[in-house]
């Protein structure tokens, strides 16, 4: 043994040579987003097909109207299809003007928004609270499509 590092696999640099590679990179915690943000402590709603469609459609809207160009469709487009949960996936929207009519095609809501369950695409808050009527626990979901807000129940503990 004369102190010098084993080579390793062949295409492998060795450990503690000058100008060798460094080893790659490990991947980030499975509590942690891609970004290095933490994940959120919140029940987070994994994206649908109904939802990625939905999204997409609003990109293909903005890009009609010229609101956005090819490099920037594609490039929302990607965070859409890659998203694992809503709240990301409606990162691609975000910074967007809201489409003419949008906001009054929504169909009337009972009580301030309040729905039953979550609609497809809503992002769900850290936001919650206890309605004073019913006294059940309601959390605070966001459309991004035109920034409304929702009520859902909790499901009981």
């Amino acid at each position: 043994m004369s102190g010098e590092p084993a080579d390793g696999p062949p295409g492998q640099p060795r450990d503690g040579v000058p100008g060798a590679a460094p080893p790659p990179a490990a991947e980030p915690p499975a509590s942690q987003q891609p970004s290095g943000r933490p994940e959120p402590s919140w029940p987070r709603a994994p994206a649908s097909d109904a939802d990625r469609d939905r999204l997409l459609g609003l990109l293909r809207e903005h890009y009609a109207r010229g609101d956005i160009h090819d490099a920037e469709l594609d490039r929302r487009t990607e965070i859409v299809l890659t998203a694992r949960f809503t709240d990301q996936a409606a990162t691609a929207i975000s910074g967007l003007p809201l489409l003419a009519g949008q906001a009054q095609a929504r169909p009337q809501r009972h009580r301030h928004a309040q729905s039953a369950k979550p609609g497809p695409g809503w992002v769900p808050t850290a936001e919650r609270f206890r309605d004073p009527t019913s006294r059940a626990i309601m959390r605070v979901w966001i459309d991004p499509a035109d920034e409304s807000r929702h009520y859902v129940p909790e499901p009981d503990a």
